[in-house]
């Protein structure tokens, strides 16, 4: 079920307040900004932590200020999520990156889509249940008394092996095909030497080969399935692996900065028709979501008590302000016992958090090819032209020159023209990303659909 979020009365008058700024602006700068062609917006997101720069940008009337009038609606998973922006019943959405650029592959349903903006950095995290939990903690190096992280799935093996011998399946859940989440956990796994499986055009589970069942689950679901015991362990955004802490059915074992050091999360998607058609439009919400993100990170997280309280309401995130609260002001619960200061967690507009880098593009799709998605080798070529085709940092760009021109944002919030990649990326098991050269990236690996030099120098043009 849909949540609609209009906007409140005092909002829906604010035309007069609105036309006065406008008009003062002309006064100071001579010029004015294109009106946004399309003014009244339907836009969609997922309960999590990482949806926050579109509820900033609604409560602290930032889209009104650009003259949007924006109704936000709870989605029940991501599939309807896509399926809606797609047909159009959605102008826009909170979204994963793999949707967009999993449209343009070819993979489940094909459209054109955009992401205009990226929505934070290292939102999410793994989470086991305590009977697993249980059997992997006593071979747990220790720092002082708390297990010593990141901890590798490595670690895993021996649990995953007695319960094949014992004629237990080991389901983990994730919450989409082509989402973070299941490029993160596969990653994890087959660091640790754990074969999580291979996609195919007979097998669009991703089990083939696979030494661990990864099943589909929506985000806010996941506690009360690992309740269930019908899955063993999530990959997840947050709130949902503190709340696993708070209900005492499991523990997270690592968090996304930690398999990635700057793991890119959501976008910020749209169709690509509408882009065009509505370029005025674009600017303005993409402006809007830029003052979001720098409330988010303003003043070394003075602002996140404030967030907390605002996603904790029910049409928002609506999970309790003590889950919350914690990895949104760098405080991360492993256990009721273990709580860490990881200021990196949550990261929206420091660090360039915001900005399409097509690099991370590009990571995404060597991940559907490695697992299969992508089902042919594909030249380095290609995974720019469609990196590049779906991430709009020139789209990017052209809000926040307006903004900068208004003295809101500092150039120093951008990175230079044309940057491809915010720079090197450090993962757990040491491998190196090399953005260009995605093939030979693709053949480091022992576990993955293309893992030898020959099947990268095959994928050569």
């Amino acid at each position: 079920m849909s949540h609609h979020i209009r906007p409140p009365m005092r909002r829906q008058l604010g035309w007069q307040q609105f036309a006065a700024a406008v008009f003062g602006l002309i006064l100071l700068t001579g010029a004015r900004a294109a009106e946004p062609e399309q003014q009244e917006l339907e836009i969609g997101f997922i309960k999590l932590t990482d949806c926050a720069p579109l509820i900033v940008a609604y409560e602290k009337g930032y889209f009104e200020d650009e003259g949007l009038y924006v109704t936000l609606e709870a989605q029940a998973n991501w599939k309807v999520l896509l399926d809606r922006v797609i047909d159009g019943s959605l102008d826009g959405a909170h979204m994963l990156p793999g949707q967009p650029l999993a449209a343009a592959a070819g993979i489940g349903q094909q459209a054109e889509l955009v992401a205009v903006a990226a929505m934070g950095l290292n939102t999410l995290a793994i989470t086991l249940g305590n009977d697993v939990w249980s059997a992997l903690a006593p071979s747990l190096e220790r720092a002082g008394e708390q297990p010593a992280h990141p901890i590798t799935a490595a670690k895993l093996k021996p649990v995953i092996a007695a319960w094949a011998d014992a004629g237990r399946q080991f389901t983990m859940g994730m919450v989409f095909p082509t989402s973070t989440h299941n490029y993160a956990l596969r990653y994890w796994l087959a660091a640790g030497g754990i074969h999580p499986g291979y996609y195919s055009a007979t097998d669009l589970n991703g089990g083939t080969d696979g030494e661990v069942l990864l099943s589909v689950t929506p985000p806010p679901q996941m506690p009360a399935t690992l309740g269930a015991n019908t899955i063993s362990g999530y990959s997840v955004g947050e709130p949902w692996n503190q709340q696993a802490v708070f209900k005492g059915i499991g523990v997270p074992v690592i968090t996304a900065a930690e398999i990635w050091a700057r793991t890119p999360e959501k976008v910020f998607g749209l169709r690509r028709a509408f882009a065009e058609e509505n370029p005025g439009t674009v600017t303005a919400l993409v402006k809007a979501i830029i003052r979001a993100e720098q409330w988010l990170d303003a003043g070394d997280g003075a602002n996140r008590e404030e967030l907390a309280r605002m996603l904790a309401r029910s049409e928002y995130v609506g999970a309790d302000y003590d889950v919350l609260v914690g990895p949104l002001t760098g405080r991360y619960q492993y256990e009721k016992d273990d709580v860490r200061e990881m200021p990196n967690l949550n990261v929206y507009f420091a660090d360039f958090a915001g900005y399409p880098f097509p690099a991370d593009a590009v990571w995404y799709l060597t991940q559907m090819r490695r697992w299969g998605q992508i089902g042919t080798p594909q030249p380095d070529a290609w995974y720019d032209a469609t990196a590049r085709e779906v991430y709009r940092p020139d789209l990017y760009r052209a809000a926040a020159a307006e903004l900068l021109a208004e003295g809101v944002i500092a150039a120093a919030d951008l990175p230079p023209e044309g940057a491809y990649a915010a720079g090197p990326s450090r993962f757990i098991d040491g491998v190196t990303f090399e953005p260009a050269q995605p093939n030979a990236y693709l053949a480091q690996f022992a576990i993955g659909q293309q893992g030898g030099a020959a099947a990268a120098r095959a994928a050569q043009p």
